[in-house]
């Protein structure tokens, strides 16, 4: 049985979502090829040896971009069977059987895969044989040590910043999966519904190892919420820590978990974090009560406190535009940002984040929602929306234009900034003389070269 493993786009990360399966098909007895499309070229020959053909789909990007490749890779190999998994498998499975799909794996997608291919191997027309295994599976998996031999070298990958002549090469894994929380927008929660399921510390230990002997000297790891488990999450850095004592690593902490385990934040720094990306997606508390994300303004304003006074770097996320922001609000956000300093700990595209309202999204529950979706567009995966305030939108457009013009020249993240702030005065009608005295970073603001960054600053 020949197998090929598709990746479209993981964040610049080389992909846990293809080693991991590997691993599972490897020792099933299958042959198995991996490719990643955000380094690599569509293999034409992997593509026609293939008896079974499956793309991972871990994030809405990799799904827009894995639509042409399936159609291609239908084109090249009617026979192959092809597969869709991963998060965004399910939460797309119309669309994704309209391409071809013949299965659709969500959850812990690794032993649905081991039995598709054993099924494969008694068919005579692989392509013909339809779905079997359950659309999401959330069993207790025993995971294996991913396989990452076949994948493009960790060099090739994003690197970690830390200062303006110091690149440092990155890994990648998870110690969990799911989350045990049901924010109102995110993706994670339609498949997992409140459940999370942890990545076994001695294969999240040797997994590490392999990419530190590969020239890591930093992980971050991908877990949707690194506190959903803290008594695992902590067992995992603590012999990370004590095995490679000079590795540094990142995480994603929810601000509500931020102040719950508060006591845990100087065990992170000694053993070796850097920086927490946080999902604080709005600083206004209505908007936060509708997306239902468990914290408040005030919540936020001390986590920065919190991790600030603890040496790490927090790293916040936002959803800047969504149908209840206001025009005061978007500059309330940006103005707030300068007065915490944190204009060098913000990826300028966080400045032009639209609110994704996916197929299964919990969005769909309120009615605030209800009176501003018109029709799903299958090609973007998700429900159009128009801002009550047209210009809103416009102001979306102009900053996401500023954003992407910046990411090909050499501008830093305060300039972009500068860029946007103004934009958001020009949208308020107020006076641009404002520019240059909140544009400047307050006192006591960290330099760019001192605040650790990752070089692929996307994050949807």
């Amino acid at each position: 049985m020949n197998v090929l493993l598709v990746a479209t786009y993981e964040m610049g990360r080389q992909p846990f979502g293809l080693a991991s399966p590997a691993a599972w098909l490897e020792r099933e007895g299958c042959r198995v090829r991996c490719l990643d499309l955000a380094v690599d070229e569509l293999d034409r020959g992997a593509v026609l040896e293939a008896n079974l053909v499956a793309l991972h789909l871990p994030m809405h990007t990799a799904t827009r971009l894995a639509i042409p490749v399936a159609r291609a890779i239908g084109a090249l190999n009617p026979g192959a069977h092809l597969c869709f998994y991963g998060l965004y498998a399910p939460l797309n499975a119309d669309l994704l059987r309209s391409l071809g799909g013949r299965t659709i794996l969500g959850g812990e997608f690794e032993s649905g895969l081991v039995e598709l291919a054993r099924r494969l191997r008694s068919e005579p027309a692989p392509a013909r044989v339809g779905q079997a295994e359950p659309l999401v599976a959330l069993a207790r998996q025993q995971f294996l040590v991913p396989a990452r031999g076949g994948l493009p070298a960790l060099e090739r990958y994003a690197r970690l910043q830390v200062g303006p002549d110091e690149g440092r090469i990155v890994g990648y894994t998870e110690a969990s999966r799911g989350c045990r929380h049901l924010c109102r927008h995110c993706p994670v929660v339609p498949v997992y519904r409140g459940r999370f399921r942890i990545v076994q510390a001695d294969v999240v230990l040797e997994d590490v190892a392999r990419q530190v002997s590969g020239g890591a000297s930093h992980i971050t790891f991908g877990d949707p919420d690194f506190f959903n488990g803290p008594r695992h999450a902590l067992a995992v850095v603590r012999a990370l820590h004590e095995r490679f004592p000079d590795l540094t690593y990142d995480v994603t902490i929810k601000v509500e978990h931020l102040l719950a385990h508060r006591r845990h934040l100087a065990e992170l720094r000694r053993t070796g974090c850097l920086f927490i990306t946080t999902a604080a997606e709005s600083l206004d508390d209505r908007v936060l009560q509708l997306l239902d994300k468990g914290h408040t303004r005030a919540d936020f304003l001390e986590a920065v406190r919190l991790t600030r006074e603890q040496g790490l770097h927090l790293v916040p996320t936002f959803v800047a535009f969504a149908p209840w922001v206001t025009r005061a609000g978007y500059l309330d956000l940006l103005r707030t940002i300068v007065e915490l300093d944190l204009v060098e700990h913000v990826a300028p595209v966080q400045y032009a984040i639209r609110l994704l309202i996916t197929a299964s999204s919990r969005l769909l529950e309120i009615d605030e929602v209800q009176r501003v979706v018109g029709t799903f567009d299958a090609e973007r995966l998700a429900w159009r929306w128009e801002h009550p305030d047209p210009g809103l939108d416009r102001l979306q457009r102009e900053v996401t234009r500023a954003v992407h013009e910046a990411r090909h020249g050499n501008d830093s993240r305060a300039d972009v900034f500068r860029r946007v702030w103004r934009l958001a005065l020009e949208a308020c009608d107020r006076a641009t003389a404002e520019t240059l005295e909140l544009a400047t970073p307050a006192h006591g603001a960290p330099a760019r070269a001192t605040v650790p960054y990752l070089t692929e600053p996307w994050y949807c």
